[in-house]
């Protein structure tokens, strides 16, 4: 039905277009227009030493899925902090989401990492999505920016 494989920089622009094609839509409207930056943030994301991303398969080994974050190492164990996770907007609703938050779950297993982390917003259709799949909500961190 579906399969998850670790994806690596060589796999940016097959990455970038599932990217683009779920956050430039409903919800979240993102301006992803500048071709350079996005480059940038999928390089920062994918390229580093200490990132760890994942991809979801479907039967046509059609990529449907990403989850781009990378490993962090913490007093508590080593920790998957993902920055972003989609599955094509299509593709949603049909449990492709939660088979690939539970295959992750048993990949960073093996790896031995102990915790995921991350962080969304409560007003989009992920937040009751990760509730559902046994995530749950930090009474303690708080979210901070600031424009400079």
């Amino acid at each position: 039905m579906y399969t998850i494989k670790r994806l690596s920089i060589d796999d940016k622009e097959e990455i970038k277009r599932v990217f683009v094609g779920v956050f430039t839509r409903e919800p979240w409207y993102d301006d992803w227009s500048d071709k350079e930056q996005l480059d940038l943030y999928i390089c920062d994301l994918v390229g580093q030493s200490y990132s760890l991303t994942y991809g979801l398969y479907d039967d046509a080994e059609e990529l449907i899925g990403i989850s781009l974050g990378y490993i962090k190492h913490w007093y508590s164990g080593t920790e998957y902090i993902i920055n972003e996770l989609c599955i094509k907007t299509e593709r949603q609703g049909a449990g492709a989401g939660t088979f690939f938050i539970q295959a992750i779950e048993e990949a960073i297993r093996e790896l031995g990492l102990k915790q995921i982390f991350l962080l969304t917003e409560s007003n989009v259709p992920a937040y009751d999505f990760y509730r559902k799949n046994g995530f749950t909500q930090s009474e303690n961190n708080v979210a901070f920016s600031k424009q400079v």
